[in-house]
């Protein structure tokens, strides 16, 4: 399959639904990108068990500005809905590759364990209620 255009309608169901997605940060206008577009295209017609997906950073402002991509290209690799990658910069081909196969070696049942540890001890965070009993009303 090749690289699909995501834009915020189709973003989060892509995530959602895809277990190795990888994501491209990219403009028109910026010459690194369109160098790494090709190379992007086709790792996808290799890994055909993995999403490519595109995100035109001056179309999806919202997106770009959600995930904090600060220069282009930025690359970010989810497995199960958690970010295991995100590098801004081209990559040559060989090093996207050895990237992949990184990921792809990842243990995902420790990274959940680890992310629900981290969210078990990051009381400073969101205001969630932890159940501890300090109720102030």
């Amino acid at each position: 399959m090749a690289t699909i255009e995501a834009t915020k309608a189709n973003f989060e169901q892509l995530i959602d639904e895809n277990a190795f997605v990888i994501v491209d940060f990219w403009a028109p206008w910026c010459a690194p990108c369109r160098a790494f577009g090709p190379i992007f295209e086709e790792a996808s017609e290799r890994h055909k068990d993995i999403v490519f997906v595109k995100i035109n950073t001056e179309a999806e402002t919202e997106l770009a500005a959600h995930f904090q991509v600060r220069s282009i290209p930025t690359l970010m690799i989810f497995r199960d809905q958690i970010i295991l990658f995100a590098q801004p910069g081209s990559l040559p081909k060989q090093a996207l590759e050895d990237v992949i196969g990184q990921v792809r070696e990842v243990d995902m049942d420790q990274v959940r364990r680890e992310v629900a540890d981290e969210a078990e001890h990051d009381h400073g965070c969101c205001g969630h209620d932890h159940g501890d009993g300090d109720h102030h009303h």
